[in-house]
């Protein structure tokens, strides 16, 4: 257990981790001597500016004593990437891909509140195309922990892994809304997080590393949809991230009950996000 005075910077750990990942190798089987090892950061504030900022962007209402439900996530992403872009960390920061999140959020958490926020690396795991990071946060309150989430992240290389079997794509839900995004969507969200990924900035670095344009921020893309279907207080939320959203464009959100998605518009409607929000039972 590693104690932190006050949250990393993420920038420097973002060009640290990049620096390193092309002496990197993933391959199956690969281990990780951190596994297990916290990151805590006590005696956490929000910063209500930035709050606010994030709120904005995402489309949450904002001036309320509570956080987004996916707001905690922000708080941690500088500690998952002080782990991530350690020498240590044996997958290349460049090129992983944040593949799934699921969150439990147990009670309403507020704004104004002082938590203990730990990270850590619970495992590496076999995928057919690659390894994941199976990260996991949590926000405590009291020594109790009130948030959770575990993400996943992959970093793609050669396998011996079947072909899993296509699983049949359930029916497309009802559209609810239909958003124009505009271009600078990752420069606003960026700011708020502090993930100033190049990928999601601007076309001509989103263009180094080989996409068209300007890509949306993951995690703006379930908080956008999260901000739209609404949540009950105590809460597991489940996102899967299928596809990148270029920047600017134009898709539709689309919700029935528990489940939601992010689509393409037009015929073939690729799926970019989706999801399952189901309250907890006590």
């Amino acid at each position: 257990m590693t104690i932190l005075s006050g949250p990393p910077s993420l920038g420097p750990l973002l060009a640290l981790g990049a620096l390193r990942s092309p002496f990197k190798r993933p391959r199956p089987g690969v281990a990780f001597p951190g596994t297990g090892d916290r990151l805590v950061l006590p005696d956490l504030r929000v910063d209500l500016a930035r709050l606010a900022a994030y709120e904005r962007v995402c489309g949450f209402p904002t001036g309320e004593d509570s956080l987004p439900l996916t707001y905690p996530h922000v708080l941690g992403f500088p500690l998952a990437m002080r782990i991530m872009s350690g020498r240590g960390f044996p997958l290349p920061l460049l090129g992983l891909v944040h593949t799934s999140i699921e969150i439990t959020r147990h009670t309403t958490l507020a704004a104004t509140g002082s938590y203990e926020l730990t990270v850590h690396v619970e495992r590496l795991a076999a995928h057919r195309r690659g390894t994941e990071a199976v990260v996991v946060t949590e926000l405590r309150d009291g020594g109790t922990v009130v948030w959770e989430s575990t993400s996943t992240y992959l970093a793609r290389h050669r396998t011996e892994a079947a072909p899993a079997a296509r699983e049949p794509e359930p029916d497309p839900l009802p559209v609810l809304d239909e958003w124009r995004l505009a271009a600078d969507v990752g420069r606003r969200y960026g700011a708020a997080s502090g993930d100033r990924n190049p990928i999601h900035l601007h076309p001509l670095t989103a263009r180094l590393f080989g996409f068209p344009r300007a890509i949306a921020h993951g995690m703006w893309t379930v908080a956008r949809c999260l901000a739209a279907h609404g949540t009950p207080q105590a809460v597991r939320v489940r996102a899967e991230f299928r596809a990148p959203v270029l920047l600017p464009g134009t898709v539709t959100f689309a919700a029935d009950g528990e489940r939601f998605e992010l689509r393409g518009t037009g015929e073939s409607g690729r799926v970019h996000v989706s999801g399952r929000v189901a309250p907890l039972t006590r």
